[in-house]
């Protein structure tokens, strides 16, 4: 019981350090990350609902989603667990744009650091989820679900997505703000390069746990 409690304090360590990443990318102003492109350009679009609950909205539909593909297949107990966690990422990810609201970023350059800053932070917090092991957010679980029926390999599947995650919010900023505002440079490096961060982090982890095994 009390390795399941610290799993899921870890998990949502790493989930409050994601938010704090996708909202460093939004202050940038350079495009988001693929995942958070779509409800962001959404909410640049449409002031109904904050970007943290445009997150929510898109986290039913990914579950949706996965009802609709796994069927009876599909594990309530885990439907209930990513629906929990999603709210709680957009809660989450509206407080950290609230605590970073008086930063500024005036210049292209400062921006551009930002940007690279978020991408860390967010790897970071990506990073600490994985470590947690215990759940998946919708839009990662989706792809999961897509990839078993379809028999496709995860990473392509998650790579298309990501593609058609930008293109859709480049078409929404397009068609109604007339330019480009919730995808732009910062989400095409964002998708090369948090994968990298991932991986740099892991490295970086087993070589300090392999040092620690050595003086032990």
């Amino acid at each position: 019981m009390k390795q399941v409690i610290k799993s899921y304090a870890l998990f949502l360590i790493g989930l409050f350090i994601a938010s704090m990443g996708v909202a460093l990318s939004a202050k940038a102003g350079l495009g988001t990350s693929p995942v958070a492109s779509v409800p962001y350009s959404v909410s640049l679009v449409n002031h109904t609902l904050t970007f943290g609950w445009w997150l929510n909205m898109w986290s039913v539909l990914q579950i949706a989603v996965q009802i609709a593909l796994l069927r009876k297949k599909c594990k309530p107990v885990e439907i209930i667990i990513q629906t929990v966690l999603a709210f709680v990422y957009g809660y989450l990810t509206d407080f950290s744009c609230k605590l970073i609201s008086g930063l500024q970023a005036n210049t292209y350059i400062m921006q551009f650091a930002l940007m690279i800053l978020s991408c860390f932070v967010l790897g970071f917090g990506i990073w600490i989820q994985f470590k947690g092991g215990v759940a998946m957010l919708p839009g990662e679980t989706m792809n999961r679900a897509i990839s078993e029926v379809t028999g496709k390999k995860y990473e392509n599947i998650k790579i298309f997505f990501d593609v058609l995650y930008i293109i859709v919010a480049a078409a929404i900023c397009f068609i109604f703000i007339g330019k480009l505002e919730g995808v732009r440079e910062g989400s095409i490096i964002a998708a090369v390069l948090i994968g990298n961060i991932i991986k740099l982090y892991n490295s970086l982890y087993n070589k300090l746990t392999r040092k620690k095994l050595q003086t032990a």
